[in-house]
């Protein structure tokens, strides 16, 4: 394929290089005439591992050439990359200036181009920023429809610096947000070599895989540091600890805990985030991530309790109020104190869960739930369907598999709020509501 690439940084250029290197014709864009000879005379603008016999054999093969001229770079390729920085304003937002600049002449080059031209977006840019900034402007500049006239796309770089050729190569996943199949067939088109899921979704996801992924990186590094910071205070080695805790991929370093739903409960949890963090206060260590813990698991908490009350019906059915289905463990559970919360506020409720027996509940679980709601006997009935012919907003709490039916049980003037996503199918129905999707 003939690709061209604007802005001819980090990303532009390893991409450049190895996209030529992968066959492909490549014309580098940038402003800077320094570096657009720099590329022409074979050299790498970067400094990178590999990138520099990349690009002085690719350029000698006649592969990659730079150049200022932006119309010479579209009307001589298919495909249009957008590489430009996104530097952070001062508020924390990021500045698009370059991108919509980009954008604007990339635009004014496909107005008189016969043939269908794609424009993908590589630059890292928060969620929106395709619909309200890349394609209006380029459908502005150019007098065409985006999806119908040219393509656009969105593709997120996962390149690690100091290993962005490798990385390019061997990435841990492609991820393509298309606006038409057209375009996303094309940029795939592109990937098919490389030995990694390719993932085609809508541009709005693909922005956001990007973030979730970097700001998971970050919150690693500082998960990892202020449990190293435990350990040395307590007189421990935090690498031998962390080396144990990254052996276990079945639980730690797994996609296991990683839906978002309502707030996490139970006898463990909730008790030994608490110990840890009472821990390092004695030891005088400083960890405002473990302190944010519970600080967000009680957001959700509160999140989930004003979704219910915002559909505005006093009579609440709740399916399921054992911290997790299968199990009658009420210890903790965030459900538990959602009803407590809904009782004080005068609602009248309704609660089924088939694994929760008061006569059966023993010890510690046995005192809790008496302890916490000590009517909770009275609320309770025994099988769904009073549930739903008590309730004006049923809440489905946890995920019985007894409850993926529920919408199609519903009576006129019924809504659901479901806090553990009861079903993987996306559901467009206005009497739906769930708590992270």
């Amino acid at each position: 394929m003939k690709i061209s690439i604007f802005g001819l940084g980090y990303v532009g250029a390893v991409s450049a290089g190895c996209l030529a290197q992968e066959g492909h014709t490549v014309i580098g864009v940038d402003p800077y005439q320094p570096k657009v000879d720099l590329i022409n005379s074979g050299k790498t603008p970067v400094i990178e591992q590999d990138i520099g016999d990349i690009m002085a054999n690719v350029v000698k093969d006649g592969r990659l050439r730079a150049t200022t001229d932006i119309q010479d770079a579209v009307d001589n390729t298919d495909m249009s990359f957008i590489c430009v920085g996104t530097p952070s304003l001062i508020n924390g937002g990021l500045d698009l200036k370059y991108v919509r600049s980009v954008c604007e002449q990339i635009g004014r080059a496909i107005r008189d181009k016969d043939g269908f031209h794609v424009v993908v977006a590589r630059s890292t840019m928060l969620p929106g920023s395709m619909t309200d900034v890349v394609i209006p402007t380029l459908e502005e500049a150019s007098g065409k429809k985006a999806g119908t006239d040219f393509g656009v796309c969105n593709n997120p770089e996962f390149l690690r610096e100091g290993t962005a050729v490798y990385d390019f190569f061997n990435p841990p996943k492609t991820v393509i947000g298309e606006t038409d199949t057209r375009s996303g067939d094309l940029l795939a088109s592109i990937y098919e070599k490389l030995n990694a899921p390719l993932i085609k979704t809508d541009v709005q996801t693909a922005e956001m895989v990007k973030y979730s992924d970097n700001v998971w990186h970050a919150l690693k590094v500082g998960f990892a540091n202020e449990i190293g910071n435990i350990a040395k205070a307590a007189g421990i080695d935090g690498h031998a600890v962390m080396d144990i805790f990254c052996q276990d991929t079945k639980l730690n370093l797994s996609s296991y805990y990683m839906k978002p739903g309502f707030a996490f409960g139970g006898s463990c949890l909730p008790k030994d985030v608490r110990a840890l963090t009472y821990k390092a206060h004695t030891l005088d260590v400083n960890v405002p991530i473990l302190d944010s813990i519970m600080t967000s698991n009680r957001s959700q908490i509160d999140k989930g309790l004003r979704m219910i009350m915002e559909k505005g019906n006093r009579n609440i059915g709740i399916l399921g109020f054992s911290f997790k289905a299968g199990t009658d463990d009420l210890r903790e559970s965030p459900l538990v104190e959602v009803i407590e919360r809904l009782l004080g506020k005068g609602y009248n409720l309704k609660l089924y869960d088939r694994n929760v027996k008061i006569a059966s509940l023993v010890g510690a679980n046995r005192d809790y739930i008496l302890n916490q709601i000590p009517h909770i006997s009275k609320l309770m009935v025994d099988s769904v369907d009073e549930v739903l012919a008590h309730a004006d907003t049923v809440v489905i709490g946890n995920g019985d598999k007894a409850f993926s039916t529920i919408l199609d049980r519903l009576k006129d003037g019924q809504v659901v709020v479901d806090l553990v996503r009861i079903t993987p199918d996306t559901i467009q129905d206005a009497r739906y509501d769930g708590i992270c999707w």
